[in-house]
C-alpha cells in the first residue's frame, strides 16, 4: 500500500519543514509514503470562503486516482489513540487498498464535493494546531504506527 500526505499550501516554517523531512525519511523503510503539496490559491481576496473551498476542493479531486482511498483530516473525524490508529493503517493494508490518501484541507476546511467523495475522516485532536503544525504531527503519527507495528522500540504504553 501508498499513503500519500495532501496539503494545500507550502509550509513557509524552515523548521517544520526540516522535521516533516525525517519523519517522510524514515518512513522510507517501512512504506510508499509521499507528501504532496498543493499550491495555495492565487487572487483570494475576491474570493469567499465558500468559494475558495469549492476552488481548492477541485485541486484535490484532480489529483485523486480512481482507485485511491480518500481520508480526510478533519476535527470531527475519528478520534484514535496511537496502537488504534496502527491498527487502522493494519486493516485498510489488509485490504488490498493501492493508495490511501489522507487530505489537509485549506483554512476553511473541505467542500461538500471532497467530503462526498472521503472514505473516512480522522481527527488528531480536539484542539485546533495550524495546519503547518499538522502535516508534521500526521507525518510522525503515520511513522508511530509502523514502529509500533514492527513492534519496535519508538513507542512507549
Amino acid at each position: 500500500m501508498n499513503i500519500k500526505l495532501l496539503c494545500i499550501g507550502k509550509t513557509d516554517d524552515r523548521n517544520l519543514e526540516e522535521l516533516i523531512a525525517v519523519y517522510t525519511k524514515r518512513l522510507k523503510f517501512y512504506v510508499n509514503f509521499e507528501f504532496e503539496i498543493i499550491p495555495d490559491l492565487k487572487k483570494t481576496k475576491n474570493l469567499s470562503e465558500e468559494q475558495q473551498k469549492e476552488k481548492e476542493g477541485e485541486l484535490i479531486l484532480n489529483k485523486l486516482q480512481s482507485q485511491d482511498e480518500l481520508v480526510l483530516l478533519d476535527e470531527n473525524g475519528k478520534d484514535f489513540s496511537s496502537v488504534k490508529f496502527a491498527d487502522y493503517l493494519q486493516k485498510k493494508m489488509n485490504s488490498g487498498i493501492k493508495t490511501l490518501v489522507f487530505v489537509i484541507g485549506g483554512p476553511y476546511g473541505f467542500s461538500p464535493q471532497v467530503y462526498a467523495a472521503a472514505r473516512g475522516k480522522v481527527s488528531l485532536s480536539k484542539m485546533t494546531f495550524s495546519h503547518q503544525m499538522i502535516r508534521l504531527f500526521m507525518t510522525e503519527q503515520v511513522y508511530r504506527a509502523f514502529t509500533i507495528l514492527r513492534n519496535e522500540p519508538y513507542h512507549h504504553q
